[in-house]
């Protein structure tokens, strides 16, 4: 079982889910934007930095083992 194969497109989706509801609470406004925009696109960069983590990881991985 390749775990890189589940963990790519589940770091992905996370990253792209986390970016569109970002952009919902900045153009939405309000007391939700300004609660949630700023601590959404935050979390964002912390996920986009685990999923090049997990595809740098993945690339050495089949550098490494093969497969």
């Amino acid at each position: 079982m390749n775990i890189f194969a589940y963990l790519i497109p589940i770091s992905l989706i996370a990253v792209t889910l986390t970016l569109f509801v970002g952009l919902y609470a900045l153009f939405r406004g309000g007391d939700f934007g300004r609660s949630y925009s700023n601590k959404l696109m935050r979390l964002r960069v912390v996920l986009q930095a685990v999923a090049i983590a997990i595809l740098v990881l993945a690339v050495w991985w089949r550098t490494k083992f093969g497969g």
